[in-house]
């Protein structure tokens, strides 16, 4: 068995959970989330060509109704004059031209495919973070990140599926995308508000609201 790491997200120690073909993963026995061996990450240019062959149309209106609870979470919680930011946009964000449509001032961010580095200079009113932190292979730094982009009252919307130790983890489909490394347990978001100071902590399905 290769060596077992710590948990990235909080650092506690953690032990084989599964091996899905050749992919170990572990879970953490603080936060109770499984994550995926470092040697079994993608590299970048790996990861690029995979997100590639994502068919991530914005105007495609199944796309769209995937990411409206997020949409309708930020609309109801703020107004056109807030600023925001889509982080983790992938090619192309459904989020952004919803909002846009609507008169909300939001830009978008991705590593790869809309990488403006000043967008990570300034600070916003919300952040969503869409099917982006599963693949968090440093998410202790990631969600740092986040809670220093955030104005004061600020609040950060994430979509993923939770990890729950009832699933049947051999025929759940989130963990076959090999970008998939971090998938969070419910006590994960709870360590999250607590470490990074957030006051408000929403669970809605597959949608977290963490608020300033």
């Amino acid at each position: 068995m290769t060596q077992i790491p710590d948990c990235p997200l909080c650092n506690g120690t953690a032990k084989h959970y599964y091996t899905h073909i050749a992919r170990d993963f572990f879970q953490c026995g603080n936060c109770r989330s499984v994550f995926l061996h470092p040697k079994d990450h993608l590299s970048p240019e790996a990861e690029k060509a995979h997100y590639l062959c994502h068919n991530n149309d914005p105007e495609d209106v199944r796309y769209q109704n995937f990411v409206r609870p997020v949409v309708d979470a930020i609309l109801n919680d703020l107004y056109p004059v807030h600023k925001g930011l889509d982080f983790g946009s992938g090619t192309g964000s459904p989020i952004l031209k919803l909002l846009t449509d609507v008169n909300y001032n939001m830009v978008q961010y991705d590593l790869y495919f809309h990488n403006y580095p000043e967008l990570l200079q300034q600070q916003y009113d919300y952040i969503a973070c869409s099917e982006t932190a599963e693949h968090f292979k440093e998410p202790y730094k990631e969600f740092e990140q986040l809670r220093n982009l955030l104005k004061p009252g600020g609040k950060l919307y994430i979509m993923t599926d939770r990890f729950e130790e009832s699933r049947d983890f051999a025929t759940w489909y989130y963990k076959t995308d090999p970008t998939h490394v971090y998938l969070y347990h419910e006590k994960a978001f709870k360590w999250i508000k607590e470490e990074f100071g957030f006051g408000e902590l929403r669970i809605e399905g597959r949608i977290v609201v963490l608020g300033l």
